[in-house]
């Protein structure tokens, strides 16, 4: 039996997941937390810091020393938070979300990327592992390094719809499987399967929809504020593009599954109904047989047929050919 790994207190975490300072050239150099509290910042044309937000050390450094100012700190720090870009003095204050790929955790419970770009910093924060920004950090000691901030922050808005399109493909590939299930009569959809599925497409649009709005917010102030080259917007348009198509494919998806569940209902409902209408043709058909005896069944003087040895056959034969009747009746009137 396994044990659990131990929690770490804020003050255990390790403030820095990675950083990097870029020379005149472009050159990246790897940071140690070290650089970063010793003033070596100041040798780069400009850096890029992803500390991870739970850090008590991170969190004291982001306040006291980074220049950032208290307004975006807090911002930065804040608990909760949506898809947006704004610009704030000489850089911007952006948010992103990207899919949670952590092993054992849901993807749907998206994670949130915040940056501070300006044009000589890029800090970028996380709560739990983002593959996104290790894709760019990947891309970048494989030599493929961008050549500005705005160039890191367009590299990091594509990594995170690259990672996204996959998962959005899953869904709608889910929303064929159930469609494919309704239309097949011998699989019947399990019942919290479909209201699962919608739990998780509303989840992951919830973030989907204004993360389309920061980025082509982004794209629109981003060229007036210097912080992004032509080749940058290039990348950060498709991004825009790639994100808008994903949410409409989410409303798609969205509306294809309303309309499954609209259709498990009916076909519940019709099934209910068709039960009920076997079980009322069945109760009309006995019901004047169930009068008849009832009626015979009476222990009093006076019956027909008490003496008679034929008595029995002709009451059951009677109820038969009244039965027979019956059923030609609702066959004429076309209910069965």
């Amino acid at each position: 039996m396994t044990t659990p790994a131990p929690s770490h207190t804020p003050s255990q975490i390790p403030p820095l997941v990675f950083g990097y300072g870029f020379s005149n050239d472009g050159t990246p150099t790897p940071l140690s937390w070290s650089d970063v509290t010793s003033g070596k910042l100041a040798e780069f044309r400009r850096y890029w810091l992803h500390l991870n937000r739970l850090s008590e050390a991170a969190q004291n450094w982001l306040v006291n020393a980074s220049g950032v100012d208290e307004l975006a700190t807090d911002a930065l720090l804040q608990e909760d938070t949506r898809p947006r870009a704004v610009r704030h003095g000489k850089g911007f204050l952006i948010n992103l979300r990207g899919m949670n790929l952590n092993e054992g955790e849901a993807r749907e419970d998206m994670l949130a990327l915040r940056m501070w770009a300006s044009e000589t910093s890029l800090i970028t924060l996380r709560a739990k592992r983002i593959q996104a920004a290790r894709d760019v950090e990947n891309a970048m000691r494989d030599g493929d390094v961008p050549n500005s901030t705005g160039g890191l922050v367009a590299a990091l808005a594509e990594a995170l719809t690259n990672r996204m399109e996959p998962e959005i493909a899953q869904f709608d590939e889910q929303a064929d499987e159930f469609e494919d299930q309704l239309l097949d009569s011998d699989n019947r959809l399990p019942r919290s399967a479909l209201s699962e599925f919608r739990r998780r497409v509303l989840q992951v649009r919830r973030y989907i929809m204004p993360q389309r709005d920061a980025l082509a917010h982004l794209v629109r102030e981003g060229a007036q504020a210097g912080l992004f080259t032509d080749y940058d917007m290039l990348y950060l348009r498709e991004s825009a593009d790639r994100v808008t198509r994903l949410s409409e494919e989410l409303e798609t998806i969205r509306d294809r599954s309303t309309v499954l569940q609209e259709q498990v209902i009916e076909a519940r409902g019709e099934i209910m109904n068709q039960r009920l209408f076997v079980l009322s043709i069945i109760s009309a058909v006995f019901l004047p047989i169930s009068f008849v005896t009832g009626l015979f069944g009476v222990n009093v003087g006076g019956m027909p047929g008490l003496h008679s040895p034929l008595a029995f056959a002709i009451l059951v034969g009677g109820l038969a050919i009244a039965t027979v009747a019956m059923l030609a009746l609702f066959r004429w009137r076309r209910w069965i």
